[in-house]
């Protein structure tokens, strides 16, 4: 079992207020600054001494000079490297190539432009308050929806903060019996958003309209942690160990049932096609289920059962270029980040982060991984996929980063994290801008076979 809850530090909470932005003080731009030192080794001072002093009386006397003595003096320049323009270098020079037959096959390497390596800032771009934020591994309580709106339940409240200018709205607070929330996902329109309760109901709002449309009840008997959409269908996870598919559209709502899962259900993700679910639960147990064998009969029978991880399994993150990849993360006492066949069931990799692993992100444009962790470091740390190459840690959190979600393109990375803030990260850098294709020259009646 996998730390929980944790009580979050309340200091100076009267003067705070919701997704208000933190201004850090820092330090001076020209702090630490260091001078250049040249190379050394690279510096010829005897050569140089000549050329202030000897060469300079040689210049300032033509008339003893001779045409064999001219041919001598470039002979022995050529023989000892005294034909130099710079006195000073700053990096050793290469050696001169010993073969006389030319490598083409560099001219061809050089030819094609190489890719610039990407700056990725190790501090967060932006900083927000977020106060009563539940410090539980268990829950999901942050979205960033398709119409660039990001959700976050702050204890009862579910508060909606525009990433397009800023402004923050309050979308619902519920009252203490069916509160706090413990899961937010906004629908693939971006308009609609699922909450999920401690009271073991769900409930669905839209967003433009700040109106409830309807509650979700009647399946679950305890509090709702993990949600997911697939077209109009929710899926919903409990602490009652059961994952159910509902049909928004409809009255009757539950159309299948998962059972597999013995405790809390608290990583839910459908696959970009939306045939294969893949649930993580506090059981150590991950699953991965076919919607096409759901019935709606009976509880449908997993696909594939991995009981590889020994601690919770809460992340988890379908790679976008690879449609049966999964990746699973594992809590305080596994540390591993695992990647899974999933046609198959087999276990392709995994490696040990050395801390509890709360979330994971697909760079969308490049074969990169994001994570977050818990103690000791509270860290996101950038993976280069497949080698797993640490390509860089970002810090700021001082507790475990629970939650991660990901900007509508892809570029930025919001995290929030039991130390009560919302940090923006600039990860996954700019995606490059496709070139528009060429036009073609449409005649008219083209398609008419000519006589020629």
């Amino acid at each position: 079992m996998d730390a929980g809850s944790v009580n979050s530090s309340s200091n100076n909470k009267q003067s705070r207020y919701p997704l208000q932005e933190q201004f850090i003080q820092r330090k001076g731009s020209r702090e630490n600054l260091d001078r250049f030192i040249p190379n050394r080794s690279a510096m010829d001072f005897d050569y140089a001494h000549f050329m202030l002093t000897e060469g300079r009386k040689e210049k300032e006397n033509p008339a003893v000079s001779s045409p064999s003595r001219d041919a001598y003096r470039k002979v022995l320049a050529e023989t000892f490297n005294m034909n130099r323009t710079r006195i000073l270098a700053f990096k050793n020079k290469p050696p001169t190539p010993v073969e006389a037959i030319p490598d083409f096959s560099a001219a061809v390497h050089q030819s094609k432009p190489t890719k610039p390596r990407r700056h990725i800032p190790q501090t967060s771009e932006r900083t927000l308050d977020a106060p009563d934020l539940v410090d539980d591994y268990y829950l999901n309580l942050l979205d960033w929806g398709s119409s660039n709106v990001l959700a976050i339940a702050l204890g009862n409240t579910v508060y909606l903060w525009d990433a397009s200018n800023g402004a923050t709205s309050e979308l619902v607070t519920l009252d203490e019996e069916s509160g706090p929330v413990t899961s937010v996902k906004w629908a693939p329109d971006g308009r609609h958003i699922a909450v999920g309760l401690n009271n073991s109901e769900v409930q669905l709002w839209d967003s433009t309209a700040n109106k409830k449309l309807r509650n979700l009840r009647g399946g679950h008997t305890s509090r709702v942690g993990s949600l997911d959409w697939n077209n109009h269908i929710l899926t919903t996870g409990g602490m009652d160990g059961q994952i159910f598919n509902n049909d928004v559209r409809v009255r009757a709502h539950i159309v299948e049932t998962y059972s597999g899962h013995h405790q809390e259900v608290c990583g839910l993700k459908w696959s970009a096609s939306g045939q294969q679910l893949a649930s993580g639960g506090n059981d150590n147990l991950l699953h991965i289920w076919d919607r096409s064998t759901a019935s709606s009969n009976s509880a449908t029978q997993w696909l594939h059962r991995m009981e590889d991880h020994t601690a919770a399994v809460k992340a988890l993150a379908w790679c976008p270029f690879q449609g049966n990849l999964l990746a699973s993360g594992g809590g305080g006492g596994d540390r591993c980040i695992k990647f899974w066949n999933t046609h198959t069931g087999a276990c392709l990799n995994s490696v040990d982060t050395g801390s509890q692993v709360c979330a994971l992100l697909w760079n969308k444009n490049e074969r990169e991984l994001l994570s977050s962790h818990g103690f000791t470091q509270n860290q996101l740390t950038l993976w280069k996929y497949p080698s797993m190459v640490k390509m860089a840690e970002l810090t700021g959190h001082t507790s475990r980063v629970l939650f991660m979600t990901q900007s509508p393109d892809g570029c930025t990375v919001a995290s929030a994290a039991g130390d009560e803030t919302l940090r923006f990260w600039n990860v996954f850098g700019t995606p490059e801008v496709a070139k528009p294709a060429p036009k073609a020259n449409h005649e008219p009646f083209a398609h008419v076979n000519r006589i020629r």
